[in-house]
């Protein structure tokens, strides 16, 4: 069963995970007091409400205590804590939160959010990783031990199989997917390009030079490789 959300403060970040939540297809109730920003997602969210979200009894009326998964992402240090209690009094068991410090987090942490992101943050080491290594498209931490990222190939991979790079002995990391843009002719006629994903590739599936390679590893290993690219 699909799981349902709640994201609560619809600023830029509480409503750009409202709008990917809600496009791939996920009940989704939108919360914030301000009633212009609700209205602008209304019609892409399941539910879209205007209430105080510190306000107990106004949750319990949408029942919020519902959801599987409650995303709290106002920027209000206080309001963000006392939402986030409140939430986990209500028996919330997945709580993710957005902090706009360090002591905010340590603070979201004890009281016991999930998750804590650090929006800025993430997108500051993002960009520096982008820097460093510009053949790393996306970094994505999939727990304290593994990542994802998408790379271009490297040189001496291009033209390989997957075998004949022999990426997982050299590398000890995966290939889980690539990303492969491949012409097409639309319905007026006209040449486009498009891009398809290839899921789990084979082992004599053959690097092509203009391929994103999506590959998972553990850190030290996806350290390594990064230098290489």
């Amino acid at each position: 069963m699909a799981k349902s959300f709640a994201v609560i403060g619809l600023g830029k970040f509480g409503s750009s995970v409202a709008r990917a939540l809600a496009e791939r297809n996920r009940e989704v109730i939108a919360i914030d007091r301000d009633e212009r920003i609700v209205n602008e997602i209304s019609d892409i969210v399941t539910e879209a409400v205007v209430l105080d979200a510190t306000d107990e009894k106004a949750l319990r009326s949408i029942e919020v205590q519902d959801v599987d998964v409650a995303i709290v992402a106002v920027g209000d240090i206080e309001e963000s804590i006392l939402i986030t209690l409140l939430l986990k009094d209500m028996g919330i068991k997945t709580i993710i939160a957005k902090a706009v410090s360090e002591q905010h987090k340590k603070v979201l942490e004890k009281i016991g959010a999930t998750k804590i992101i650090l929006p800025e943050k993430e997108v500051g080491e993002n960009l520096a990783r982008s820097l460093i290594s510009p053949g790393i498209f996306d970094h994505i931490e999939m727990s304290d031990k593994y990542s994802l990222v998408e790379i271009k190939p490297l040189n001496k991979w291009v033209n390989k199989t997957i075998k004949q790079a022999d990426i997982r002995n050299k590398y000890n990391v995966s290939i889980v997917g690539i990303k492969r843009k491949f012409p097409h002719i639309d319905e007026k006629g006209e040449m486009r390009e498009l891009e398809e994903v290839i899921i789990a590739p084979p082992a004599n599936t053959k690097i092509l030079k203009e391929d994103i390679l999506i590959i998972i590893g553990d850190k030290q290993s996806i350290s390594k490789l990064r230098k290489s690219v």
